[in-house]
């Protein structure tokens, strides 16, 4: 058995955001900015990294992920009553969909606009203890649900070339792979389990080859796999709750990290809930545009 390569290098704090639950980093290659959330203290927050400057938008409802869409203004935003598109600055919302077997206890989590164009999203029950969660996949008005049930979900990620799209079952531990069948998602198949004390499956990010970068909720690092399921590298955090990385700056190289607070104590754990970003060897991609 090949030994993973461990990254050279160690992420260090580029927003020091103490966020509650930071989540669903990503980047704006028209500004140069980098897009994250704040589950549970609800908010969005963007950051220029040639400049420094950070904005933080607080939002009256926990959200789970904040997209880009052809205004720069205006994003795509998860909230726990479902889509909507939200003006950041006036706070305008126009409620887009919601699913239709959305239980009264869930919420939205991960989102990720595909290569494809559609959106693909993912609900969860917020006390983490039913299976209501599931999967979707939103384009042309159509709304389908795919992956089975879920307590907490993660994902789902689409590859650059469409082909695939993973998911991460969270409470399990388990990440699986879909690809298409007939023209729609096909069912689930096993792509990786995570062992006792790597901690959970949160979110996941998929770089320009198409290696999967899944982070460590509880596990202090961040795992590549290259597409046959083997694990290519590890790079170490120096926080524990890893929530999502993406990848960003003018060549795509750097990968900046969400963390999450979340309760740690701050004499142990003083860097939880910041945003980090390390530089890397490898090229991501920036976040795709949503048309609909």
């Amino acid at each position: 058995m090949t030994t993973p390569r461990l990254h050279p290098h160690t992420p260090g704090v580029a927003v020091a955001c103490r966020c509650e639950l930071g989540e669903e980093a990503t980047w704006d290659a028209r500004s140069g900015m980098l897009i994250w959330v704040d589950v549970e203290d609800p908010a969005i927050w963007r950051h220029h990294p040639e400049t420094g400057a950070t904005h933080h938008h607080p939002q009256p409802e926990k959200l789970g992920f904040a997209l880009l869409t052809a205004d720069p203004d205006t994003l795509l935003a998860g909230f726990k009553s479902g889509v909507a598109r939200l003006h950041l600055e006036s706070g305008r919302r126009e409620v887009l969909v919601r699913p239709d077997d959305h239980h009264a206890g869930n919420r939205l989590n991960s989102g990720h606009v595909g290569p494809d164009g559609a959106l693909y999203f993912s609900t969860m029950d917020e006390a983490e203890e039913k299976p209501t969660g599931t999967f979707h996949r939103w384009h042309a008005g159509r709304l389908e649900a795919f992956g089975g049930a879920v307590t907490v979900s993660n994902g789902p990620v689409v590859t650059p070339d469409g082909a695939r799209i993973y998911t991460a079952d969270t409470a399990e531990g388990l990440i699986r792979v879909h690809t298409w069948d007939e023209g729609r998602i096909g069912p689930p198949r096993p792509f990786a389990a995570f062992e006792s004390g790597w901690g959970k499956p949160d979110g996941l990010t998929v770089d320009a080859s198409g290696h999967l970068w899944v982070c460590h909720y509880g596990g202090s690092r961040i795992t590549r796999y290259d597409p046959d399921g083997r694990i290519e590298r590890v790079l170490p955090v120096p926080t524990a709750l890893v929530t999502k990385c993406a990848f960003g700056g003018s060549d795509l190289t750097t990968l900046f990290i969400t963390t999450a607070l979340r309760g740690r104590d701050a004499t142990i754990d003083p860097m939880a809930g910041h945003l980090f970003a390390v530089e890397t060897d490898v090229a991501g991609r920036p976040g795709e545009i949503f048309e609909n």
